[in-house]
């Protein structure tokens, strides 16, 4: 049986079913508490090997994913798992990059497209989704009904 994340934790956004998906920076130390289960880190370059499930998702720096099907396919995963693991989504920094994914995991959770920005901004980091190209990337993620 796995566990998810306390809700009061850093970096930790309760979406509104229920799900907790922790956001962080890389350049910053892990936070104190436990591992991720799974974590998806959006980068330019592969990432350092972890001791937890992992996936790197090609995603340059104040850009998009290189891949959308494949984003789709991978941001769909993190909503499905987040409903019963502990599940990070990170970038450099922790605000344009895991700021967009987040606001994508918002609209797969039911949140209409053209309020994702303005909830994660809400419950995770006011400063997060940095460029114009990243609000309109969520605007237009598809909000697939995904059931709950």
């Amino acid at each position: 049986m796995s566990e998810t994340w306390d809700d009061t934790a850093p970096g930790v956004m309760k979406l509104p079913s229920g799900r907790l998906v922790r956001g962080r920076g890389l350049r910053r130390p892990l936070p104190d508490g436990p591992e991720p289960a799974f974590a998806v880190y959006l980068l330019g370059k592969q990432t350092p090997q972890v001791s937890w499930d992992s996936y790197w998702l090609r995603w340059p720096d104040f850009r998009l994913p290189a891949d959308d099907r494949q984003a789709r396919a991978v941001l769909h995963e993190v909503w499905e798992r987040a409903a019963a693991e502990r599940v990070e989504v990170a970038c450099g920094g922790g605000r344009g990059r895991t700021g967009t994914a987040l606001a994508c995991l918002a609209v797969l959770d039911g949140v209409p497209a053209e309020e994702a920005v303005g909830y994660v901004r809400r419950h995770y980091d006011a400063r997060a989704v940095e460029t114009p190209w990243q609000k309109r990337y969520v605007r237009r993620f598809p909000g697939l009904s995904p059931r709950r």
